[in-house]
């Protein structure tokens, strides 16, 4: 037997709201599936599990508020029943009287029931209401044949002909809540992390004589952008040098498993979010556009998964797009580097004796000094700066 708990969807995460189960009791279930939807400051999340088996018992109810390693669902292996056994609330000590309260059955919003029918989740009742699905018409699939938003999504999708999009959110971003989270944790990382700085211009000649004679090559659609080597780049130099590439957690370093590149994506309605592309290192350009891409869409619609919010072992911000030539970012913790570049210029290049032009870049390292320092930093940055000399090599 073991427990699904509400699990930490980065650094800044203290609270989540169960918004609806993608599952049933007695479902099987595989790794990589997604169980639940969990709203949070920075908008709904789909929670994938990490374990087979098979849902037992769900023990939160959707639109309960929940702290972090909160106990949600039981799940079992051997087939036999469990006793359930909520685990202890993870909440930090300021904030155990509230995750107490949370808890209590009063606070949750209870399923409706229809005449003669079964209950209805307020979630699933908010989305037939916006999908215009009559209730009545709905079968239940969730607890003792209650109807959930999944099931509601599934018949109107039946109705019109085509697939539904799952929910954004319960109540819509909240953007003055996503900004005092990003606060706390950039407060927190300036106060906990000893930072470093280094920067260094890049000649980008090689990387964008390559990409154009690549993409004049390719239909429209199938062209690369230079981020995508920005970040290739910086998934190889991680390799390279390793220390870059992970957490600090409970007073040691733990490398990465992977090279799960977290990019800073703006919202389209405001805010920032960090999601990962996972195993950058092993991908092809190709593979690491579609995932950039798809991540990006993803991002700014609401509809991403928990392990892109927890896994990333090293971040990059790219802020050329807006024009900006440098930029030092905030480490965001646990993670224990970030990479930033900033827009390319034309700027004067002297090579064997002779001044040109050339389009360069500003590429920056901010380093934690508990695992790095400066001369680790140069290695990493001159790694970079190496790689994107031989594009062929991305």
């Amino acid at each position: 037997m073991s427990e699904f708990r509400m699990p930490s969807l980065g650094a800044d995460m203290e609270f989540g709201t169960l918004v609806d189960w993608r599952v049933k009791s007695g479902d099987r279930i595989k790794r990589g599936d997604v169980v639940a939807l969990v709203e949070t400051e920075k908008g709904v999340i789909e929670v994938e599990i990490f374990e087979n088996g098979v849902i037992d018992s769900l023990i939160v109810q959707p639109g309960q508020k929940v702290p972090v390693g909160a106990t949600l669902a039981i799940v079992r292996s051997d087939g036999k029943t469990a006793e359930v056994q909520p685990a202890p609330a993870a909440a930090p000590p300021s904030e155990a009287k509230a995750a107490v309260e949370e808890l209590r059955p009063a606070t949750v919003a209870p399923p409706t029931e229809l005449p003669g029918r079964a209950r209805v989740s307020p979630l699933a009742r908010k989305r037939a209401q916006e999908l215009g699905v009559e209730l009545s018409a709905v079968t239940g699939t969730g607890e003792a044949g209650s109807i959930t938003a999944s099931d509601v999504e599934k018949a109107a999708a039946a109705k019109q002909g085509a697939p539904v999009a799952p929910p954004a959110s319960a109540k819509g971003l909240d953007l003055q809540a996503m900004r005092r989270v990003i606060a706390a944790t950039m407060a927190r990382s300036k106060r906990e992390i000893p930072h470093y700085y280094l920067a260094t211009t890049i000649d980008m000649s090689k990387g964008l004589n390559w990409l154009a004679a690549e993409n004049s090559r390719r239909p429209i659609t199938k062209r690369l952008l230079y981020s995508a080597l920005l970040i290739r780049a910086v998934a190889l130099a991680a390799c390279e040098v390793p220390g870059m590439n992970g957490f600090w957690i409970d007073g040691a370093f733990k490398p990465g498993e992977g090279v799960h590149v977290g990019v800073a994506i703006s919202l389209r309605q405001g805010g920032l979010i960090n999601p990962a592309i996972h195993d950058v290192d092993k991908k092809t350009l190709d593979e690491l556009m579609e995932s950039m891409l798809d991540l990006v869409n993803r991002a700014r619609t609401g509809h991403l998964r928990s392990s892109e919010l927890s896994d990333g072992t090293i971040t990059v911000t790219n802020l050329g797009e807006q024009g900006v030539e440098s930029v030092f970012g905030v480490i965001y913790p646990p993670q224990v580097a970030l990479v930033g570049f900033g827009k390319i210029t034309e700027r004067p290049f002297a090579s064997g004796g002779l001044v040109g032009a050339r389009p360069m870049i500003e590429a920056t390292l901010s380093g934690d000094h508990r695992v790095s320092d400066g001369h680790r930093g140069g290695r990493f940055l001159r790694a970079m700066d190496g790689l994107l000399q031989e594009p062929e090599r991305l």
